[in-house]
């Protein structure tokens, strides 16, 4: 099987195409996530024209508008900009996710520094242009920057929201949509939910249980994007405590009073902080491979990503 797509600022590869011949490279993306994701690159500066090196170029503001011009000077490149956006930006449909390069007026996904038309800061919450056109054409996908990625929850986070666009892209998504791809869906995602947001959680299954009573295709757009707004929320340890208690109920029947004990114990000790969420998650999967239980099986909240990723070992 391919790597899931998902596209990446070239620089985050190591290949040199900043303004100053220079790159970022991002050795967990190269090293770890390349294992996993099959990443297209894009450098909107450098196939936009504007060539390597290049003047350093920032966002000026004129009449609530946002341009791109040269640091030193009044060169603009906006125009060359938008017509490149606008001619790759159908390209990116089948992507999953995308890695962005963080303080860059293209590519800047949060508090990019906006001038004013003499050049002086007048703001730091801009975005760049090819970010906000990307942001605002597939709002559904995973969209993060790179340095972000070092913090530990919103790494993980980002990561199990690429599998699951992954999975509704692949198996729910255009001509697969049936009412049986999207109970299934439902069904292989309730306790991510349940961990993410409790409030959507309640709402998806009044949703899911009437799929006649308007047509699919308005139901599953409804229906994902509460998923995903469900899913790029940051999972606390009570959160995770509750489903976790919630997944051991199906367990109950084949697990001893010991047992029972020391995964309670060990679902407490993670809700006080003192262990990672994988010491608990693992006594469960043990208790589910021992002795199946068919509703489980399928919980992608088990095992939302390959387990080599190790993110549960440090959220």
């Amino acid at each position: 099987m391919s790597g899931i797509p998902v596209g990446i600022s070239t620089c985050l590869l190591g290949k040199e195409v900043r303004h100053d011949g220079g790159h970022k490279h991002s050795r967990f993306c190269t090293q770890v996530l390349a294992r996993h994701f099959e990443f297209r690159s894009i450098c909107p500066e450098l196939e936009a024209g504007l060539g390597v090196p290049r003047p350093a170029i920032h966002l000026r503001e004129y009449d609530n508008k946002l341009r791109l011009i040269e640091t030193k000077g009044t060169a603009d490149h906006t125009d060359a900009m938008q017509s490149f956006i606008e001619d790759i930006m159908p390209s990116l449909a089948n992507l999953r996710g995308y890695i962005l390069m963080a303080k860059s007026p293209s590519c800047g996904m949060e508090r990019i520094k906006v001038h004013n038309p003499e050049g002086r800061v007048t703001h730091r919450d801009g975005r760049g242009l090819f970010a906000e056109a990307l942001m605002k054409a597939y709002p559904l996908m995973p969209v993060e920057e790179e340095g972000r990625l070092n913090d530990d929850g919103l790494r993980e986070n980002f990561i199990e929201r690429v599998f699951a666009y992954d999975d509704w892209m692949r198996n729910v998504a255009g001509e697969t949509l049936t009412p049986q791809a999207l109970i299934e869906f439902h069904t292989r995602h309730k306790f991510q939910l349940l961990a993410h947001c409790e409030k959507i959680y309640r709402q998806m299954g009044p949703l899911i249980a009437d799929l006649k009573s308007e047509p699919l295709q308005d139901i599953a757009d409804r229906y994902i994007h509460l998923f995903m707004e469900a899913m790029s929320q940051k999972v606390n340890r009570g959160a995770h405590a509750n489903a976790l208690q919630h997944v051991m109920g199906f367990l109950k029947g084949s697990m001893g009073q010991e047992e029972k004990q020391v995964l309670n114990e060990q679902i407490n000790a993670y809700r006080r902080g003192e262990v990672p969420l994988v010491v608990p998650m693992t006594l469960l999967r043990m208790a589910q491979r021992r002795e199946p239980v068919d509703y489980l099986h399928s919980q992608q909240y088990l095992t939302p990503y390959p387990d080599e990723l190790g993110l549960r070992n440090n959220v």
